[in-house]
């Protein structure tokens, strides 16, 4: 696969509804923001955080950005911004969310309809396949 090959391939991945492939790029670019989260498994750093989280986040060199989504724990932007959902749940533990909890939220669904549609398989394949072509 050429070089040009391998950014029209990833570049794909961008396309592909409610999914955030988590790619070199993105991982490069979360670096500091996972390391964050994954800081959260010693209870001294929940704590701490819990006690005053702007002040911990600020302890990292997260981008505004990062920072910004954190606070506000937008998963979707974090994801974007280079997060990875199994150093993000680190996050969504310390405030006493399960893993369904904090994922529904960023589908847009309730706890039970997220479940529901989980058990039934997951999303339907069926429907909206490309960001582009909105089909």
């Amino acid at each position: 696969m050429s070089k040009q090959d391998i950014h029209s391939y990833l570049a794909e991945m961008e396309d592909i509804p409610g999914t955030r492939v988590y790619t070199a790029k993105r991982a490069r670019q979360g670096y500091k923001l996972n390391q964050m989260a994954m800081s959260l498994m010693k209870d001294e750093n929940r704590k701490k955080f819990k006690a005053d989280e702007s002040a911990y986040i600020d302890e990292w060199d997260l981008t505004p950005e990062q920072k910004k989504a954190l606070l506000e724990r937008d998963y979707n932007t974090l994801l974007d911004l280079g997060g990875n959902i199994y150093f993000l749940a680190k996050v969504f533990s310390t405030d006493g969310l399960s893993f369904v909890q904090a994922v529904s939220t960023m589908t847009g669904m309730s706890v039970e309809e997220y479940q529901a549609m989980m058990n039934a398989g997951g999303r339907s394949p069926v429907g909206l396949r490309s960001i582009k072509e909105k089909n």
